[in-house]
């Protein structure tokens, strides 16, 4: 009998389906990210293992699963916790959960940009110490319509988020490594060139792209003066994509007006003083966090188990950018 790994539990039915197939399935008792040498030895005689972004999957964690490991089902559309080379190397499929939370991250994309720009979370602080009165210039935020939404990174999330900012009167904008024609005739997006070029006409810029070697730091010191002063930044995507530190000094400073994020460069941890500033708002990487999405990533990680482990093709497998 095959044996399946399960490295946290998850919602929905996805271990229940595993079960089904006649595999056996163990699920961490623990609720929470395993120490290195927790996993490591949980491993252990693994023909599949369901992965979330915190397990760190190289040669050690091949090596300790043994020879008969086959795949590895990622529990997240990233995937820069595998060492795909050394995956292939030793003729392991990996697999993530595209499509699926799609529109949840789209839709917590959309609650940061509303909450940022309208101030929700200070007001909300304000309205519980009930010490503030209404005035003609207390909070102002800024209005969506007409503004321009910046899109860095045209995926499947990015394109739904760039549909539902249309939808509210926005202009969108965009960059990507490659032009989308049929995707500016849908919205009326304009492509841009450059990330600088998108940069300094947004005044909402919205990150949907993978963390890869050149992803990383994108949003740097010098991008970000390249914003407007009234503008925001807000990332849902991978924390490396962005200098925190660097972001951090931007809104003590009022380079840009604000951020929000949901993902962090060093998780959990934030950069010294972000935490105590009020042109921030940041949630604890849950843009994908509904009932909805989770169990359907859950579902997709098992099916994919399934598929493997009995000769078929992976529905997702990943294809390295």
């Amino acid at each position: 009998m095959a044996k399946v790994v399960v490295t946290r539990k998850i919602p929905g039915s996805g271990i229940k389906m595993l079960q089904e197939a006649g595999f056996e399935v163990a699920v961490s008792p623990q609720d929470r990210v395993l120490a290195r040498n927790e996993l490591l030895n949980f491993i252990q005689g693994a023909d599949g293992v369901l992965t979330q972004l915190n397990d760190k999957v190289d040669e050690s964690f091949i090596s300790a699963a043994g020879a008969n490991l086959k795949v590895v089902a990622n529990f997240a559309v990233g995937f820069d916790n595998l060492d795909l080379p050394a995956l292939l190397s030793h003729n392991i499929v990996a697999t993530n959960t595209p499509d699926v939370l799609t529109e949840a991250v789209a839709e917590h994309t959309i609650a940061l940009i509303f909450a940022i720009s309208r101030r929700i979370v200070e007001a909300d602080k304000l309205a519980r110490s009930q010490t503030l009165e209404f005035g003609p210039s207390v909070l102002l935020g800024m209005e969506l319509n007409g503004k321009t939404l910046g899109i860095l990174g045209l995926g499947r999330i990015g394109s739904r988020v760039a549909e539902i900012g249309k939808a509210v009167g926005m202009e969108v904008a965009y960059y990507d490594v490659k032009k989308n024609s049929e995707f500016e005739s849908k919205v009326g997006a304009i492509f841009k060139i450059t990330p600088e070029e998108l940069l300094a006409v947004s005044d909402i810029v919205s990150i949907h792209v993978p963390l890869l070697n050149s992803t990383k730091h994108l949003i740097n010191a010098e991008r970000l003066k390249m914003m407007k002063p009234t503008s925001y930044l807000i990332n849902t995507s991978r924390g490396p994509v962005v200098d925190e530190v660097a972001l951090t000094q931007s809104l003590k400073s009022g380079v840009i007006k604000g951020a929000a994020l949901d993902v962090f460069e060093n998780e959990p941890r934030l950069s010294p003083g972000l935490e105590n500033l009020a042109n921030v708002v940041l949630t604890p990487h849950i843009a994908s966090a509904t009932t909805e999405a989770r169990s359907a990533m859950g579902e997709l990680a098992a099916k994919n188990i399934i598929a493997v482990l009995s000769g078929q093709s992976p529905l997702t497998p990943i294809k390295k950018p």
